[in-house]
């Protein structure tokens, strides 16, 4: 059984999709991850990204948490159809979910930037691909000055090349699963200005 950790909702259900590579993350690991995240005040009031979001765990748990807007995306429709129902059947305002291949999302001007995201996608992508969506996320403006960019992989996997300006802040394993988180450098990626040049907000 998935479900949310903690915060508004805490506790309740999360409908799985099944057939469609879809991998929750564990209730231990996402406990851990946020525990390590609000310790560091990079949950409450910020806007967040949850690519390869799949049910939508990650982010639905950072709503939970005081995340003042999310948005999870994904390409498989099975994926998007839970992560949709579950937003709705959860209650939690300002939750958008989105049906597209992460890449062409982040080919997208920014509608806002980010200052927590997530990369959880299924243990068969080749690490090529994170690091191409990493290199989006600060190329494309993207994220905040000092946005935290958590990544979860197998184990077996190497570690991310992180793209200029995105400096790893922690490395922690559980079993088979490895998770990073990096922050952006400030005055890296980012002029420190939202879309419309006012000032931007995590």
């Amino acid at each position: 059984m998935t479900r949310i950790i903690a915060g508004s909702v805490g506790g309740r259900r999360l409908e799985v999709p099944r057939g469609d590579g879809t991998r929750p993350t564990s209730d231990r690991v996402r406990e851990a991850v946020f525990s390590g995240l609000q310790s560091r005040g990079a949950v409450a009031g910020v806007r967040a990204l949850d690519l390869f979001a799949g049910s939508g765990a990650l982010g639905l748990e950072a709503a939970s948490r005081g995340a003042c807007e999310v948005v999870l995306v994904d390409s498989a429709r099975q994926a998007v159809t839970a992560a949709r129902r579950n937003a709705s059947a959860l209650g939690l305002a300002r939750v958008t979910v989105v049906l597209s291949s992460v890449q062409r999302y982040l080919a997208r001007r920014p509608p806002w930037r980010a200052g927590l995201v997530f990369l959880d996608p299924p243990y068969a992508i080749r690490d090529s691909v994170i690091s191409e969506t990493l290199s989006d996320l600060c190329g494309g403006q993207w994220l905040v000055p000092g946005a935290r960019v958590v990544v979860e992989r197998s184990s077996r996997s190497g570690e991310p090349r992180w793209p200029a300006g995105l400096r790893r802040d922690s490395l922690r394993r559980y079993g088979e699963t490895v998770v990073w988180t990096a922050v952006l450098v400030t005055g890296h990626g980012t002029d420190g200005t939202g879309p419309d040049g006012a000032p931007g907000t995590g």
